[in-house]
């Protein structure tokens, strides 16, 4: 996966090779930051204002002042996107933290935040898209504020790497057995024809492909019941699905050693493929009828 050479740090644009951190940053040594990651489809953003949006919502959650509005923002990205040439279908990652101080738990004061963004190559991936995913079941250990897109992923990424060792796709993750989300996703199970997922509570990311997800089926008028579900329930289902921004629509056809529904992708989903393909304006024609 190529990145691209032109990164966005404060207000300005520097080469990546050029790019230095201070060595007492607050995002790493204590996480202390927000980020996000924006999809691109041949050289345009995806849900570029919701992203933004979530970005300054997470931001306040935890007391830090973007030094510029969301409209300085979204035109920077768009610089940087430009300054790239960007043409191909990537992403681009954006992290916020609180600045640049001597090590101390409490918040500086008179500390500027950092700012860093670069654009990478991401091709969508056809083959898991077409054929669907198995995932693992992994406990819930993260802190109660989900909510905010913070930097400390430490319990992600070791429910994701068990996913890996044992050759799945993602770790669905559960609190006493009601399933919340997954270690870079959100999750739906499909019964009966009504979609089920977990409220938008501080439990959760409520994740922008989320917000468009809901709006697609509203569109196609099936039901959308903010429910959370147990574990025990996906036995039971007929489908189940994921979404992310880097993931889009993922059928999930097995946790463990359950299989889901029939073990293929189902109509539900299939449906909700095609919306999102039709709103990314993704000319390519990936998902097959059901």
């Amino acid at each position: 996966m190529s990145v691209y050479s032109t990164i966005l740090t404060q207000s300005e644009f520097v080469d990546k090779d050029s790019l230095s951190y201070p060595f007492e940053e607050r995002g790493l040594q204590f996480g202390d930051g927000v980020y996000e990651v924006i999809r691109i489809y041949k050289g345009e953003y995806y849900l570029l204002k919701e992203h933004v949006d979530r970005l300054y919502r997470s931001a306040e959650a935890i007391k830090i002042k973007i030094p510029y509005h969301k409209e300085k923002m979204t035109d920077l990205l768009h610089q940087l996107m430009e300054k790239n040439n960007m043409k191909n279908d990537g992403k681009v990652y954006m992290q916020i933290t609180r600045g640049s101080a001597p090590r101390d738990h409490a918040f500086p004061y008179e500390v500027t935040p950092n700012i860093y963004a670069y654009l990478q190559d991401l091709p969508r991936n056809e083959k898991i898209l077409e054929n669907g995913v198995k995932t693992i079941s992994q406990r819930d250990v993260r802190w109660e504020n989900c909510y905010i897109k913070s930097l400390n992923l430490l319990p992600n990424v070791l429910a994701k790497q068990t996913a890996k060792e044992n050759n799945c796709y993602e770790a669905i993750l559960h609190r006493d057995g009601v399933v919340t989300e997954c270690s870079s996703s959100n999750i739906y199970l499909v019964k009966d024809g009504k979609v089920y997922t977990h409220p938008a509570t501080n439990n959760i990311l409520h994740g922008c492909v989320r917000m468009a997800v809901e709006r697609f089926l509203k569109a196609e008028n099936i039901p959308l019941i903010e429910e959370a579900f147990q574990i025990e329930d996906i036995q039971h289902a007929d489908e189940m699905f994921l979404s992310s921004s880097t993931s889009e629509v993922l059928p999930v056809i097995q946790l463990d050693n359950v299989v889901v529904g029939n073990g293929e992708p189902g109509k539900i989903t299939r449906t909700l493929q095609r919306a999102y393909e039709q709103d990314a304006k993704i000319t390519d024609k990936l998902i097959k009828n059901v």
